[in-house]
C-alpha cells in the first residue's frame, strides 16, 4: 500500500502526527495540496516535500532496468550527454507523443523540473535503481572513463576551488 505524503513526512521526522492532522484539516477547508500547506503552516522545506513525494511516487511507479531495454535513437536525441549526466535521466522511447524517461528516486524531483522546461513532449517517468541508471547513462551517453560518481566528485572539487572542470577531465 502506498503511504500518503503526510505519513512519509511524519516517518521522516519532519512533521509530528498532530501537525499532519492540522494540515489535513486546513487542506479540507482550502483544498490546496498537502505539501504546500505543510510548507506554509510549519515551514517544511520544499525540497523535503519533493523528496517525500518522490518516495511516494516510487511506491506506485513502474520499475525497470534501462540497460536491458534498447532506447530508441529519437528518444535519446531529446537530450544531450551533459543533460543526461546532470539530471540523471535516460529517455527510452516514445509512446505516441509521450516520452518515457528513466530516472531514480533521489533524482526524480530534479528530473521532473528539467523535463518540464526543456522537453517539448509530455513525459512519463519510470524508475530504476541508481546503479543500473548509472550504467544506462554511461552506455547511452558515454563520457570517456568517467562515471557519475567521479563526475560528481570533479564538480564538487571544482566548485570548492572556484575553478571550472578542465575539458581534459570531462571528455
Amino acid at each position: 500500500m502506498t503511504m500518503r505524503l503526510g505519513e512519509l513526512l511524519v516517518e521522516q521526522g519532519l512533521l509530528t502526527d498532530e501537525q499532519r492532522r492540522q494540515i489535513l484539516l486546513a487542506q479540507e477547508e482550502h483544498g490546496r495540496p498537502f505539501g504546500v500547506v505543510a510548507e506554509e503552516m510549519f515551514g517544511i522545506d520544499a525540497r523535503s516535500v519533493e523528496q517525500a513525494w518522490a518516495v511516494q511516487f516510487s511506491q506506485m511507479a513502474e520499475w525497470m532496468d534501462p540497460t536491458v531495454e534498447a532506447a530508441s535513437p529519437d528518444a535519446l536525441a531529446a537530450i544531450d550527454r551533459r543533460q543526461a549526466w546532470q539530471f540523471r535521466i535516460v529517455p527510452l522511447r516514445f509512446e505516441g507523443r509521450e516520452l518515457v524517461v528513466a530516472t531514480d528516486t533521489p533524482g526524480l524531483p530534479r528530473a521532473m523540473r528539467f523535463v518540464g522546461w526543456r522537453i517539448p513532449h509530455p513525459c512519463r517517468f519510470v524508475l530504476s535503481n541508481p546503479e543500473t541508471l548509472d550504467a544506462a547513462i554511461r552506455m547511452y551517453y558515454p563520457m570517456g572513463n568517467l562515471d557519475p560518481s567521479s563526475l560528481a566528485k570533479l564538480a564538487k572539487d571544482a566548485f570548492a576551488s572556484g575553478r571550472a572542470i578542465p575539458l581534459s577531465d570531462a571528455p
